[in-house]
């Protein structure tokens, strides 16, 4: 014992008893000291690698094991931490530890614990591979084992699965890169809405405001933020009674406040705002809208101007009317005049009066709905009876629409003997039809029209109680309709004359039968735009049969070569019934099932327009790819659930739920116009100096799809088209200061505008002179539009048939 440990008081018996004891104690502690070493070695936590110093592996712990696959028994004195590790890695450390330290390392296990062996602290993320080929990233820290004197003796790796923090890593990657998305996505919606946006805390103070705010205010979003809500308004205290207002009610709409900018300039506003609140449900503040209603206030003032026109107006053509009745010979002169003085100002009423009532411009108090609706039904009722004075002015141009497809016979005579019933009471009226099972390609109701005058005509001069016939006799590409009578027949002198325009037969008879003269003559105009003939048979005292044919073949209105009209539905019967009517009228069809089939085909890049069972979400899936902008989308069926992005989409259709085939082929035939047109960047430029039907053309061919660019002068006309070259200019001949032919003159005459194609439109008869300066360059001609779609769908299918301007 040494000698400082000896105590003199103590006998050796008890010190050796003492030693004892401190000696099994030192020995429970470094027992119990090495089966902790022992246990956190053996963690299944993480991976404890020992090796020599060589590098050969001399232990494999059980976390190791299970990280990597491998037994002990495998690896032990077997291979090196770099044999378990990715090569390619193991290269790019020795290469960057070499650069690092200035030293060449050589690329393998030396790579993995250089920094170790030289006193470096070392901790790297590499990936190691298991014995299955798999892999896994993870951190290691390696610390070199050295004995007493300090020789390294090995090298201990410990290693933890880094998949998780990784995985971790990246989900926060996304979730922020998601924030941001949303964040910009959010500002971008806020920045591009056409009213003045902003938010205010509960006590009125502005947080946030869009551009259009700023251009409202004068003020930049700096300046607007932090300052009181109430303080770009006229009224304060009718502003700070509309925050109030909200927070109450949590909902204002149709606010009506005066926003004042800082240069004093003031607008007013039409304000709706909400209340908003976190995900506490805890109240924010208020989000606001500020629509600029300058221009309803202006329409309502004008409505109330046109009202009194309307008035006049009606006035004017009860007295036309009058005067109609009296005159037997009316000039075709005089027609134009009435459409051009009427009509122009009526279309501009009622498009006006139509874009009120849809909302078009701005929500509207139910004073000025109802007033709105008086004056539509007014204005409806003075344009249909206009356009039936214009009738005969129709018949002289052959300018009578047709809505082709393909009909049944016999439908066709059901509908003409049903029509029938009420003049043709005392007569029998007998069918002779032995094939009614044939088609002919015409528009059902102009072909029922027809039959029914001939069917009147013949129960007219035919005695009571006769029998009057209705036969069809097919023939080799067209069908025959014939309608005899037993009457008085027709004299020889008056077959050849009697389909034209206000002849009659001169007997006592048929002046007792009164009428105009009109009836034949506007079959014959039918019949004539159908590409098919019409005649009589008859014979003095023997009866008459009145006859005419009918064309069973389509005509070319099938859509672009090589694709087709897609009907996606679950509805096979519906399905079916599409796809008879649409292949009957000359078209491609291809119908599926559901939407993935139906996106399927449309990538094959083969469909000119799709109808589509109220689908939104293909329907959105279709709008949002760019190379399917330009297709036509025909939503059918009920319920629709549609976006307020596709009500205003000019591109979607909407059919009802019980739909025949006329309305089915006109809403493809509308869609496939509008597709095309949609398909071409064009701007044209509106040259009218009537301001209301300016702007509401302007409106509607914006609506199909159409660029507008607009003038009211000759000059002005001139000027614009100088600076901008349209591909195209729709020219009102009846300008003031220099009228249209001026402008037509001034254009041929310079080289960069003589090739600008013109779409002269106008009311009033045009000489062959006046047709002919016109001529100078590329023109065509067009009578002003009525102020309905079907017009304004006509002009659009006249624009898209002129090529456009090539570039200067």
């Amino acid at each position: 014992m040494p000698a400082q440990d000896y105590d003199p008081a103590i006998p050796d018996d008890a010190a050796s008893a003492v030693d004892g004891v401190a000696e099994v104690r030192r020995e429970e502690a470094l027992l119990k000291t090495g089966a902790l070493q022992n246990a956190i070695f053996n963690s299944a936590n993480f991976s404890s690698i020992a090796t020599d110093e060589k590098g050969v592996i001399q232990i494999f712990n059980v976390g190791a094991e299970r990280m990597l696959g491998y037994a002990a028994a495998d690896v032990v004195n077997t291979i090196t931490p770099a044999d378990i590790s990715d090569p390619q890695e193991v290269i790019a450390r020795a290469e960057a530890l070499s650069a690092e330290l200035a030293t060449p390392i050589t690329p393998g296990f030396e790579a993995l614990v250089f920094k170790a062996s030289r006193g470096i602290e070392d901790i790297y993320e590499l990936t190691y591979i298991r014995k299955d080929g798999s892999r896994f990233p993870a951190i290691v820290s390696v610390t070199a084992l050295r004995d007493d004197p300090g020789a390294i003796i090995g090298y201990l790796l410990i290693g933890t699965d880094n998949t998780a923090r990784q995985q971790a890593e990246a989900d926060q990657k996304k979730l922020d890169q998601r924030l941001r998305d949303q964040q910009f996505y959010t500002r971008s919606l806020i920045e591009s809405n056409i009213d003045a946006l902003m938010t205010t805390d509960p006590a009125g103070i502005i947080t946030d405001v869009n551009r259009q705010m700023e251009a409202l205010t004068g003020c930049t979003r700096d300046e607007l933020i932090g300052a009181p809500f109430k303080n770009y308004f006229t009224d304060a205290q009718r502003a700070e009674a509309a925050i109030t207002l909200v927070l109450r009610e949590k909902k204002v709409t149709n606010y009506e406040l005066t926003a004042r900018a800082r240069d004093g300039k003031t607008t007013v506003v039409s304000y709706n705002a909400t209340t908003f609140y976190d995900r506490d449900r805890t109240l924010q503040g208020v989000f606001a809208a500020a629509r600029d209603v300058t221009e309803r206030k202006h329409i309502e003032r004008m409505l109330q101007e046109k009202n009194v026109e309307l008035q006049r107006a009606t006035f004017v053509a009860e007295q036309t009317v009058e005067r109609l009745k009296e005159v037997e010979r009316l000039k075709r002169g005089i027609l134009s005049t009435v459409s051009h003085e009427l009509r122009t100002p009526l279309a501009a009423i009622r498009g006006s009066l139509g874009l009120l009532a849809s909302g078009a411009v701005g929500a509207l108090s139910d004073e000025v709905v109802e007033v709105v609706a008086i004056a539509e039904r007014n204005a409806v009722r003075l344009i249909a009876l206009i356009n039936d004075i214009l009738d005969l002015e129709r018949l002289e141009t052959g300018r009578i629409e047709l809505q082709l497809g393909q009909v049944p016979v016999g439908s066709i005579l059901r509908r003409a003997i049903e029509s029938s019933a009420t003049f043709g009471q005392k007569h029998r009226v007998a069918v002779d039809a032995p094939e009614v099972s044939s088609t002919i390609w015409a528009d059902a109701d102009r072909i029922v029209q027809v039959l029914v005058n001939l069917l009147s005509n013949a129960v007219k001069f035919s005695p009571p109680g006769g029998v009057v016939t209705i036969g069809v006799r097919p023939g080799e590409g067209y069908v025959e309709f014939r309608v005899t009578d037993r009457g008085r027949g027709v004299p020889a002198a008056y077959r050849r004359v009697i389909f034209e325009r206000f002849r009659q037969v001169e007997t006592s008879d048929a002046r007792d039968k009164g009428g105009a003269g009109l009836g034949l003559a506007i079959c014959k105009s039918i019949i004539d735009q159908h590409g098919g003939t019409i005649g009589v048979e008859s014979e003095e005292g023997g009866g008459s049969t009145f006859w005419f044919r009918v064309g069973t073949a389509p005509g070319p209105v099938a859509p672009r070569r090589g694709r087709a009209i897609l009907v996606c539905g679950d509805d096979a019967e519906r399905r079916g019934s599409f796809e008879d009517v649409i292949r009957q009228a000359g078209y491609t069809v291809i119908t599926v099932p559901d939407a993935d089939a139906a996106w399927a085909v449309l990538q094959g890049g083969d469909v000119a327009a799709v109808l589509l069972e109220g689908d939104s979400a293909l329907l959105a899936r279709i709008r949002n790819e760019p190379a399917f902008e330009a297709i036509p989308v025909i939503l059918f069926g009920s319920p629709l659930v549609v976006s307020p992005e596709a009500l205003s989409d000019s591109l979607v259709l909407f059919l009802p739920e019980r739909v025949d085939s006329r309305e089915l082929l006109g809403a493809i035939r509308d869609g496939l116009e509008r597709g095309r047109v949609a398909a071409q960047v064009r701007y044209v430029l509106l040259v009218e100096d009537d301001l209301a039907l300016l702007n509401l053309m302007a409106r509607q061919l914006s609506r199909e799809g159409i660029t507008v660019r607009t003038a009211t002068t000759g000059e002005e006309a001139i000027r614009v088209a100088e600076a901008e070259r349209p591909a195209l200019m729709v020219l009102d001949i009846g300008l003031p200061e220099r009228d249209g032919f001026d402008v037509v003159d001034a254009m041929r005459r310079r080289p960069t505008l003589k090739d600008i194609p013109v779409l002269v439109y106008t009311g009033r008869d045009l000489t062959e002179e006046q047709r002919g300066r016109l001529r100078l360059g590329p023109t065509r001609f067009l009578t002003k539009s009525r102020a309905s779609d079907a017009e304004f769908r006509r002009l659009v299918v006249e624009l898209r048939q002129i090529p456009a301007a090539r570039p200067s």
